[in-house]
């Protein structure tokens, strides 16, 4: 009888021992987050004793998110160089030049900032974010960080953040449970998310990201064939990448038959109608669109359309 009430004496103090510790660490991992976000917000992400906090912190709570975060961050910081680069073109990857001079002919030349990475920092940087998913693997916030940051590290050829994307579609369509922190999910809200990567890879205007574009619209017309975003994005890849205007004409009139008041879709039709200079074909889509058009393009439609004739 002696014997059980030490054992079970030695199990209450070892249990106390364990909630104490539990509660040393919760409280030294808030101390930490505090020094951090101070830290930050005077110095940045990389700034002078982020790495030692989060080192210290890591030590503590190795599974905190927000400590998994604040690695991220510093070392996808860290890994970051920028430097001007000359284009003859007007835009570099999506982006405006930051200056536009001319040369001794007089033909434009534009600069543009571009951001390179250390191949290393950002491995670790990627390191974290993978832990930080594991860890909560419903949340879309981190998921999408990973896209955007291998969208940026990869440039004109935006393999991998496709791969990444067209896992998520898959996990989407077997009923993944999304969360993201501060928003209450709409049942269209990944499908907008991706629609806004598609357009991301549009505007990069490079054959490989051209190709994330359609690939992507692609496989999400596989689940929903009668979407009519990605059937316009089809379209749009056909007038504007392959210059395939009548298979262009044709996703572009699915579209509009799901959703005759498309804006995209209306506004496409009405510029390949103009590039085909079929004033008839141009003046019925002008006719729509001045419908859903915003005020500056109703007017300009309003404009054409009365120039046309129409």
């Amino acid at each position: 009888m002696d014997s059980l009430k030490i054992f079970v004496a030695a199990a209450l103090l070892s249990c106390c021992g364990l909630q104490v510790s539990a509660q040393s660490r919760e409280e030294l991992s808030e101390t930490y987050s505090g020094r951090y976000n101070l830290v930050v917000s005077k110095l940045g992400y990389d700034g002078v004793g982020v790495e030692t906090i989060l080192n210290e912190w890591e030590k503590v709570d190795s599974l905190n998110m927000d400590m998994l975060a604040g690695k991220f961050n510093y070392y996808f910081t860290k890994a970051q160089s920028s430097n001007v680069v000359v284009k003859p073109q007007k835009k570099y990857l999506g982006a405006d030049p930051v200056l536009s001079l001319k040369d001794s002919t007089g033909t434009d030349v534009y600069y543009f900032q571009e951001v390179s990475y250390d191949d290393d920092l950002f491995s670790t940087a990627m390191r974290y974010l993978d832990k930080a998913i594991s860890v909560e693997p419903r949340r879309l916030d981190l998921r999408f960080s990973k896209i955007t940051a291998l969208m940026s590290y990869e440039k004109d050829s935006p393999d991998m953040a496709l791969s990444y994307l067209l896992s998520l579609t898959d996990m989407d369509e077997e009923g993944a449970e999304w969360e993201y922190p501060g928003y209450e999910l709409q049942p269209d809200f990944f499908i907008q998310a991706v629609q806004e990567y598609c357009s991301a890879f549009f505007n990069i205007g490079t054959p490989s990201a051209y190709n994330a574009f359609r690939t992507l619209s692609e496989r999400m017309l596989v689940s929903d064939p009668k979407n009519p975003v990605f059937l316009t994005n089809m379209g749009t890849y056909d007038f504007v990448v392959t210059g395939d205007y009548k298979s262009a004409w044709k996703y572009y009139r699915k579209a509009l038959k799901i959703s005759p008041d498309d804006y995209s879709a209306l506004k496409n039709c009405v510029l390949l109608a103009r590039r085909q200079k079929n004033e008839k074909l141009e003046r019925k889509y002008l006719a729509a669109f001045v419908n859903v058009a915003a005020d500056s393009e109703k007017r300009a439609a309003e404009a054409r359309l009365t120039s046309l004739g129409g």
